[in-house]
C-alpha cells in the first residue's frame, strides 16, 4: 500500500497539488522580506527604537512624563520596614553612627565603649547626643560585639535605632523630577548580601544617584551590615521598596525612565553606552545567578564592563560602582 504522501496514492485527500511539486502556491512565494532589525522588538536595536519613542513620548529631556494612570500604583503599601518583627536595629561603626546622627535618625540610645579612645568624631557624637537627649550609654565591648553581630566592626559606638523606613519608587522619582534633576536609580535584581547593598548605597552617593530600589522578597535589608559598609552613606541615599521589581521597572519605563541591566553578556559595552544623560535606572543582579529572566525581558539595554579574561566577573558592588561611575563621567560630558 503506498504511504500517504507519496506520488502513488492517488486521490488522497493529502495528495499532491497538481504542478506544484508537492508545495502549496503559499509555502512557494516565501514569507517576504526580512524585517528591519528595529523592527522586531525582540531585538536589542527594537528595544532601543521603542525607549527612543517613550523617550520622546515622555517630553524628551530627561523629566518622565507624570503617572501613568493604569488605575494601580504598585507598591504604595510597601513604606516601613521590611521585617516589622525586627522592631529594633542597631547602627556601628564611627562613620556610620557619626552620619546617623547627623542626619537625625531617630535614635533612642547611644551606646559607647568603656574606655574608649576619644577623637573629634566620638566628641562630635556625643554632643549631638546630648543636644537631642539621646540616652548615653557606657557598656562593654563585649557587649557592643553582640550589638554589631557576625564580622561587626563598632569601633567603640553604637546607637539602636527603629527599623528603617524604606520609601516609595514612585516618591523617589517625583522628588528627583520636581527638583529639575535628571534621575539615576539603582535596581537590585537578587542582592542577599547586606554588605553589597552598603557598598552600592556608598557608591550611589558618591556618583549622583538618587537612590536605591529592592524588591520586597529574597533581597538584603537595610540592616547594620548595611549601614556599617555604607560608611554612613545610607543616612543620605533614600532606599525604596517594590513588592514587584519587574512590575517596577515597566512602570518606570512608561515614565521615560530607560532600564539598563549589567551582565556580562551584554549587547552593548559599557564604553560605549549612549543613554547615560537621560533618565536611567541600572540593574545589578546577583553575582552568582545575574539578572532574573523577567527583569533581563524588561530592560531596554543589556550592558557589559569589558573586563580582562583573567577575570570570571565582578563583585555586584564593584559593577554597580563601575557603571556609575560611567555614567557621571557621560553626564558631566554633556554638561
Amino acid at each position: 500500500m503506498a504511504k500517504p504522501g507519496n506520488p502513488s496514492a492517488g486521490k488522497g485527500k493529502k495528495g499532491p497539488t497538481k504542478g506544484s511539486g508537492g508545495k502549496n502556491r503559499r509555502s512557494l512565494e516565501g514569507r517576504g522580506p526580512t524585517p528591519k532589525a528595529e523592527d522586531r522588538a525582540w531585538h536589542p536595536a527594537g528595544k532601543r527604537k521603542a525607549a527612543q519613542e517613550r523617550y520622546a513620548a515622555a517630553g524628551g529631556k530627561g523629566k518622565p512624563g507624570q503617572r501613568t494612570s493604569s488605575g494601580s500604583n504598585p507598591n504604595r503599601s510597601t513604606r516601613g520596614s521590611k521585617d516589622a518583627a525586627n522592631d529594633t536595629e542597631f547602627v556601628t561603626g564611627r562613620n556610620s553612627v557619626l552620619e546617623a546622627l547627623r542626619a537625625k535618625i531617630p535614635a533612642t540610645a547611644f551606646y559607647i565603649a568603656q574606655r574608649v579612645e576619644m577623637d573629634d568624631r566620638v566628641k562630635e557624637m556625643l554632643a549631638i547626643a546630648r543636644h537631642r537627649d539621646i540616652p548615653v550609654l557606657e557598656v562593654t565591648r563585649q557587649e557592643l560585639d553582640r550589638m554589631a553581630g557576625f564580622d561587626g566592626v563598632h569601633q567603640g559606638v553604637a546607637i539602636k535605632v527603629p527599623p528603617y523606613e524604606y520609601a516609595h519608587p514612585q516618591d523617589l522619582l517625583e522628588q528627583v523630577i520636581d527638583r529639575g534633576e535628571v534621575p539615576l536609580f539603582v535596581a537590585l535584581d537578587g542582592i542577599t548580601d547586606p554588605r553589597n547593598l552598603g557598598a552600592i548605597i556608598r557608591s550611589t552617593g558618591a556618583f549622583g544617584g538618587h537612590g536605591i530600589i529592592l524588591p520586597q522578597r529574597r533581597s538584603a535589608s537595610v540592616n547594620s551590615a548595611a549601614w556599617k559598609t555604607s560608611a554612613g552613606a545610607a543616612a543620605r541615599v533614600p532606599v525604596a521598596l517594590a513588592s514587584n521589581l519587574t512590575t517596577q521597572l515597566k512602570e518606570f519605563k512608561k515614565q521615560g525612565v530607560f532600564v539598563l541591566g549589567l551582565d556580562g553578556d551584554g549587547d552593548v559595552s559599557l564604553p560605549d553606552l549612549q543613554l547615560a544623560d537621560r533618565p536611567v535606572v541600572i540593574v545589578v543582579g546577583s553575582e552568582g545567578k545575574g539578572l532574573s529572566r523577567l527583569v533581563t525581558e524588561t530592560c531596554d539595554q543589556i550592558v557589559s564592563i569589558p573586563i580582562s579574561s583573567v577575570t570570571e566577573s565582578l563583585n555586584a558592588g564593584i559593577a554597580a560602582s563601575v557603571a556609575l561611575y560611567q555614567v557621571s563621567t557621560a553626564r558631566g560630558a554633556k554638561k
